[in-house]
């Protein structure tokens, strides 16, 4: 991929695979904004770029703040040609015991705020017959329990970014959806002690419960996104995954029962709760809902 004169947006670029493909990106040269939560953490990020870039503050949930960053970006840089709706967030633990703004905001951030990213960033996808790349992740394959509302935002943005690549294909934009598995993200610290987190994965057999590093799963997106490929899988092996989905939430579920017989009630409301820094950082972050109006968001 020949990135000279090309700009890319990635979200939830703080940290992780946001991060990682924005380092990918930039070393193949091309320009690259970050947005997220935390501006000093993205400031950190962008000075390990080999290329031009910008940070920029911004809750994709906020209409109005993107629609301001969209504006940032072009008259900064240029337009944009890559777009990675990457942010996310998640929470862990039973539905019932789980605090309803906390599981809303799940669907907010994860569904809705990717559709925004996508609002924002169409029009300079359009101009330049770009590439979106929606990151959803192997939970819109068999609804998890306790992880509803992360399967549910999952399975969501798979729908939407589906019948999003239909209808952008004749103006020339490309819709692409990458498959994320165990990644070694914020998201799945202290994986052992969670019993949430460790249960999901003991029943996983054999590379099914394997996790990959950030740089891994972002070279995969990285190749896909040289490719314009309407999927990508990470790691590759889910591909064949996709022929057997149909069958996966009975699966999912025949196992998961046995599984939460063992887990004690309060233990797993006790570790109900937004999970890694990135949920955490958005959660406290959180304001009232205002008037849609495009603002300037904070930005180096």
């Amino acid at each position: 991929m020949d990135g000279a004169g090309r700009i890319a947006v990635v979200t939830g670029a703080a940290r992780g695979v946001g991060a990682a493909t924005a380092r990918r990106l930039a070393e193949r040269g091309l320009r690259v904004a970050l947005l997220g939560r935390e501006l000093a953490t993205l400031e950190a990020v962008a000075r390990s770029l080999p290329t031009d870039s910008c940070s920029l503050e911004v809750d994709v949930t906020d209409e109005a703040a993107l629609r301001g960053a969209a504006r940032s970006v072009a008259e900064r840089m240029g337009p944009a040609s890559v777009v990675v709706a990457n942010a996310g967030i998640a929470v862990a633990g039973p539905f019932a015991t789980t605090e309803a703004a906390l599981w809303d905001r799940v669907i907010a951030v994860n569904l809705l705020g990717s559709a925004a990213t996508a609002r924002a960033f169409l029009p300079q996808l359009l101009r330049t017959r770009g590439y979106l790349l929606q990151v959803a992740s192997t939970a819109a394959f068999g609804s998890a329990p306790l992880m509803s509302a992360y399967c549910a935002s999952k399975a969501g943005v798979e729908s939407y970014a589906q019948a999003l690549r239909t209808e952008m294909e004749p103006e020339g934009v490309g819709v692409g959806i990458a498959y994320l598995h165990w990644t070694g993200t914020g998201m799945i610290e202290g994986l052992e002690a969670h019993p949430v987190l460790r249960e999901l994965r003991a029943h996983q057999p054999g590379p099914g419960s394997r996790v990959h590093s950030p740089e891994q799963v972002a070279g995969r997106l990285v190749r896909g996104i040289e490719r314009r490929a309407a999927s990508v899988y990470a790691p590759w092996w889910l591909r064949l995954v996709q022929p057997v989905r149909p069958v996966l939430p009975m699966v999912v579920s025949r196992v998961s029962r046995r599984s939460l017989r063992g887990l004690p009630a309060e233990e797993l409301r006790e570790m109900t709760g937004v999970l890694g820094p990135g949920g955490r950082a958005d959660w406290e972050a959180r304001g009232p809902v205002g008037p849609v109006v495009p603002v300037r968001p904070p930005q180096s």
